[in-house]
Order: structure tokens, then C-alpha cells, then sequence
């Protein structure tokens, strides 16, 4: 599913048109993002946690040179999804 399909099953779900649709999903893109940029965990019961994990600086191997390469920490963002969810897929 892409981002067309999911906008239109959001639509046939809620019963929106595809324009109010786009606009519900462009609003949760941007909050949980917005949300993100300041640290904030955003957590949906019964779905899962959006957050932040730091990622501590390494070292790793340039497979063409084989000379070690300093990779800079980051910040990353998880998605992981609740023990409800999960077994509701599983089942």
C-alpha cells in the first residue's frame, strides 16, 4: 500500500472525501513529527510508540578500501508497535 491507497482507504474507512482525507493524514504526519523534533514519545494505545533513539558514534569499514570510517551519532526515529497489535496480526 502507498501513500494514494492508504489516503483512500482512510477516505472509505471514515467515510471522508479524499481531499478531507489527505488532509487528516498530511495533520498526522506533521504532529508526530513536530512531536519528534521536540523529544516527545507519541504513544497510541492499542498500536504502538513513535520515539527518538540516540545512536552513539562508531566506527565502520569502507568495503571498497577497507580503511575504518568514523560514522557520526544520530538521532533516529522508531516506530514500535504494541503487544495488542502484534497479536492481533499474529492471530
Amino acid at each position: 500500500m502507498n501513500k494514494g491507497e492508504l489516503i483512500k482507504a482512510i477516505a472509505d474507512k471514515a467515510q471522508f472525501t479524499q481531499k478531507d482525507a489527505a488532509a487528516a493524514y498530511e495533520a498526522f504526519v506533521a504532529a508526530v513529527t513536530e512531536a519528534l523534533k521536540n523529544g516527545e514519545k507519541v504513544q497510541l494505545v492499542g498500536f504502538g510508540t513513535f520515539e527518538v533513539k540516540d545512536v552513539p558514534a562508531k566506527t565502520g569499514i569502507n568495503p571498497q578500501t577497507k580503511a575504518p570510517v568514523q560514522i557520526p551519532a544520530c538521532k533516529k526515529p522508531v516506530m514500535k508497535f504494541g503487544k495488542a497489535y502484534k497479536d492481533m496480526i499474529n492471530n
